[in-house]
């Protein structure tokens, strides 16, 4: 009996050393939330997991490969791409993508930075492929907002302005826009979303994060603008000059039209103060004859002899007022 209560026990410590050791060697795993995990077993995928909690596995057989759930981000690196005009720009981009089914992707990368490189390249393709295919104007713009907003504006400018802008041929108005940013953007994603499915990865869009010239293109656009702005400025010096052409014309009809109007009122005046002088002289000569005569000799010798300091003769009759001893002849 003895013996056999011995073996028992033995039996049960031996049972409860091997569960101990079994536990110590970790035959749970715990899936957190925002986690997904693959189960395999010698190479060899065994089971996968998408949902949080306890699971099972074969010690040291079995390992457990987690992978994140959650929506992951990937910025791609700047591309130097050409439009369908031939222009080149760089192209910066960012996206957004989950793993939908771990057992494809965990067969296809099995590491996340593997994931990484392959679906750079495939985001990389797709946005150089629908860049290539569309105009600049398309790329940077969503809507053709600023074409409306540059007819209201020419609808309201002024006359001058309109005239600046015939000078120089100016055109506000820029490329109507068909797709939009926003559509290409969907497309880059379709287009990706072609390729990535087989790899158990669902990508949720592709955005361009920076849009800029390259350094030529760059160059090109800031001397058109330079030319523009030049080109801008003389009209408006030619318009000045015109300007001040036909104001200076109108103030000199205007200076000779009140030059002549005064110059009438001048002679009206000067002809009505004659009037009045010759009354008053002849009322003056009426009244004494000899006194009017004396007096318009002595205003003639004023003004005749006023450089002379001699004369050399004196019996005349014009001088009868300045030499006769009585002032008179």
């Amino acid at each position: 009996m003895n013996k056999q209560v011995k073996k028992t026990i033995k039996l049960i410590v031996t049972l409860l050393v091997l569960a101990v050791i079994f536990f110590i060697l970790g035959p749970f795993y715990i899936i957190s939330e925002g986690n997904q995990a693959v189960v395999t077993r010698f190479g060899s995928i065994q089971s996968s997991h998408t949902e949080a909690g306890i699971y099972f596995k074969l010690p040291f057989i079995d390992q457990v490969t987690t992978y994140p759930r959650l929506v992951l981000s990937l910025d791609g690196d700047s591309q130097r791409i050409p439009t369908k005009e031939n222009q080149f720009i760089i192209v910066d981009t960012t996206s957004r993508w989950k793993i939908t089914d771990p057992e494809k992707f965990y067969q296809s990368f099995k590491t996340l930075d593997n994931a990484y490189n392959k679906l750079s390249d495939i985001i990389d393709s797709s946005t150089r492929t629908v860049i290539t295919q569309n105009r600049l104007s398309e790329i940077v713009r969503s809507s053709n907002i600023i074409n409306e907003k540059a007819v209201q504006n020419n609808e309201e400018q002024d006359d001058e302005t309109k005239e600046i802008e015939s000078l120089v041929n100016v055109n506000n108005v820029s490329e109507s826009v068909t797709k939009g940013r926003s559509e290409l953007c969907k497309q880059m994603t379709s287009e990706a979303n072609k390729l990535v499915p087989e790899y158990g990865i669902e990508l949720i869009d592709i955005v361009p994060r920076q849009i800029k010239y390259s350094d030529e293109l760059t160059s090109s656009v800031y001397n058109r603008m330079i030319k523009e702005r030049n080109q801008v400025a003389q009209a408006y010096r030619s318009l000045g000059e015109g300007k001040k052409a036909e104001w200076m014309g109108k103030l000199e009809n205007e200076r000779r039209t009140i030059q002549s109007e005064a110059y009438r009122k001048a002679e009206e005046t000067k002809g009505k103060a004659d009037a009045e002088a010759a009354r008053i002289y002849s009322e003056a000569y009426g009244k004494d004859p000899e006194f009017y005569n004396f007096w318009k000799s002595m205003e003639s010798y004023k003004q005749s002899l006023k450089g002379y300091d001699a004369t050399y003769s004196t019996n005349m009759d014009y001088f009868k007022y300045l030499y006769s001893s009585d002032g008179r002849r």
